[in-house]
């Protein structure tokens, strides 16, 4: 298994970018946001070049996160050769990341195609290998669920159902993937987080650019600090809403007075990570909110392999060397948290 870790957005851009450029017979793409408008790495107009070349070019994107991508782009995007389909469901979004190119390389983390967020810090795994066919098979389900017609992806998912294979593959992979669907009923992420939080003996580091934990999941990184585990978790100092930085102050707060200890980020960090004892990891699209456990389609790979779990915990080191260490004797109401707050608590209690 060959891993590749890109930390902030325009590295991830970079590497995506150069994989499509040499593709030579597809590109499948399923993303949560997809903007045109970006400057250096135009991701539109290369796929659209591509599929001009007659490559298998297949695109699933959210239709809430991507609506902002001009009509234009589509149309030009369904006339290059390209397929393009929109997930649309009343409360349930398609919030995952995964490039696929050539059926050979395979790309998943929290990076979306937005200028906005070209600055921002995040992380993206690039693997081959074994575990590629798995994502292939998990974008083909996606595929069919858009209602694609071509034959070539339907049949893959058809091939080796994931689920049913998952417990055969673990045995021969140190990883495998982590499917999320709640529009489905599979709720795999509450089960993953519940295992491994409630097992944890050492330590505990988390990454999140948005904190809005469910009772349940403050509970458990409750009971891992009385059982002497340490319990770190990265936030970033300001993210991309101001509400949401009201929101994360609450939980910090919160979280502080059980143990639970915060490093502020000084820039934008979007990237999702869970390190238990620095020998099993998960790097995805899902954030630590209640979207992301009870409406959001999530997709992610859990790591067993040292070597990966080496790389991905120097990357948070570095990270945490940048950061600054919250003090809970700090927390000072604004006037906006005496509305927010009581807000927050009552609509928390009903989900």
């Amino acid at each position: 298994m060959r891993y590749k870790f890109f930390a902030n957005s325009q590295k991830s851009w970079q590497a995506m970018f150069n994989a499509i450029s040499v593709a030579k017979k597809s590109v499948y793409l399923e993303m949560y946001i997809f903007q045109d408008g970006m400057v250096e790495f135009d991701f539109l107009k290369l796929i659209k070049q591509k599929a001009s070349e007659g490559l298998r070019v297949r695109i699933i994107l959210d239709s809430f996160g991507s609506s902002n991508l001009s009509k234009k782009a589509v149309m030009e995007i369904r006339e290059s050769g390209a397929e393009i389909f929109f997930l649309s469901y009343l409360f349930h979004r398609t919030h995952r990341k995964i490039l696929i190119v050539d059926e050979q390389v395979a790309f998943i983390g929290g990076v979306n195609f937005q200028q906005s967020s070209s600055l921002w810090n995040d992380l993206v795994v690039q693997s081959k290998g074994k575990l590629v066919s798995v994502i292939i098979r998990s974008f083909a389900k996606s595929y069919v669920e858009c209602g694609g017609l071509d034959q070539s992806i339907i049949s893959l998912s058809k091939r080796n159902n994931v689920h049913r294979k998952i417990p055969r593959i673990r045995k021969k992979m140190h990883d495998w993937i982590i499917e999320h669907s709640p529009v489905k009923n599979r709720f795999r992420l509450k089960k993953i987080y519940t295992n491994h939080l409630s097992k944890a003996k050492k330590d505990i580091v988390l990454l999140t650019p948005y904190l809005i934990p469910k009772r349940w999941f403050i509970g458990l990184l409750h009971q891992a600090h009385l059982r002497g585990v340490n319990v770190e978790i990265l936030v970033p100092r300001d993210t991309d809403h101001y509400v949401i930085d009201r929101i994360n102050y609450y939980y910090m707060c919160k979280l502080s007075k059980l143990g639970i200890k915060f490093y502020l980020e000084p820039k934008m960090n979007h990237a999702k990570i869970m390190v238990i004892d620095s020998k099993d990891a998960i790097i995805g699209s899902n954030n630590l909110d209640f979207l992301s456990f009870e409406f959001n389609s999530e997709i992610g790979i859990f790591f067993k392999d040292p070597h990966a779990i080496l790389k991905i915990t120097k990357i948070i080191d570095v990270w945490k060397k940048e950061s600054v260490f919250f003090d809970p004797g700090s927390c000072k109401m604004k006037w906006f948290d005496y509305v927010l707050f009581p807000v927050i608590s009552l609509f928390l209690r009903f989900l």
